[in-house]
């Protein structure tokens, strides 16, 4: 005789009854336990999120000032700070550090607002991201070169002024972008001639040369000029080439250093702390 026994067919109902139950209590314990999370901007006007923002912005609240802007177009995109938010959060985002995000708001502010009075702010803050990229807090105290870091950066910086200084002349914040223009292009001239002195410790002369003809090129009035002369007079004679050794010198001689565009040491520093150009109130 088997000594198992087959549960009757109402003891099994109770049993399922019961743990259907059971379930259900547990979620409806669950459900209840959590705490309603409520909208903290539910009653918030657009002007509410526009003089919050303002004041995170004022506080260094960056983080906190980029979701009340964003919040802001997203509930009033009609209102008339949805407009000053957009330009507002891209410099959030600068200073906040994040390039990325800050480059593609000015992007679309330009894009949406072509015609605006203030796309040479959107330009300038898009040059300045791209100059400062890879900074950070740590750079007042331990200034790096930037002519040994990455120059894609420093290239695309020089374009941004560029566009701005060729396409708004008239704009205050030319002459800042002019002087940024000139100290990137030392730098990235610079860079050259650290290659290239790389190269002839390494013997490498063609390659020297190669580095010193780029400074020689495109870097004509960089104080690093005469320098990739003095290179290439040493690469052109190392390989036996004295007559191109002879037109190297003489350019270096018909052409005399002084009108090399160097900047002050005051100009220097100005350009390497961070600025703070301050949105523009829009109409």
């Amino acid at each position: 005789m088997s000594s198992f026994i087959k549960p009757t067919q109402p003891f099994v109902q109770r049993v399922f009854i019961l743990t259907v139950f059971s379930v259900l209590f547990a979620l409806l314990s669950a459900c209840s336990s959590d705490e309603v999370k409520e909208d903290p901007y539910l009653n918030w006007s657009a002007k509410d999120f526009y003089l919050e923002a303002k004041s995170d912005l004022k506080l260094a609240e960056f983080e906190s000032a980029i979701k009340k802007l964003e919040t802001l177009e997203a509930r009033y995109p009609f209102s008339k700070y949805a407009k000053q938010a957009q330009l507002d959060v891209a410099y959030a985002y600068y200073k906040y550090d994040e390039p990325d995000s800050t480059i593609s708001a000015v992007n679309r502010f330009i894009r949406l607002h072509p015609r605006s009075a203030h796309v040479d702010y959107a330009i300038y803050l898009k040059g300045l991201a791209n100059f400062y990229r890879g900074t950070g807090f740590l750079e007042g105290w331990f200034p790096r070169n930037m002519a040994e870091h990455d120059q894609q950066n420093m290239k695309q910086a020089i374009k941004d002024f560029t566009s701005l200084i060729k396409n708004y002349p008239q704009s205050i914040y030319a002459p800042d972008a002019y002087l940024r223009s000139i100290y990137l292009r030392n730098k990235l001239a610079e860079a050259a001639i650290i290659s290239a002195e790389y190269y002839m410790l390494r013997e490498a002369w063609i390659a020297a040369i190669n580095r010193a003809q780029s400074v020689v090129m495109y870097y004509q009035t960089s104080p690093s000029r005469d320098r990739a002369l003095d290179i290439m007079i040493s690469a052109y004679e190392k390989l036996g080439m004295d007559q191109l050794a002879k037109d190297a010198r003489a350019v270096k001689e018909l052409n005399p250093a002084p009108k090399a565009q160097s900047l002050s040491k005051d100009n220097i520093i100005g350009l390497t702390h961070r600025k703070d150009p301050q949105t523009p109130r829009l109409n």
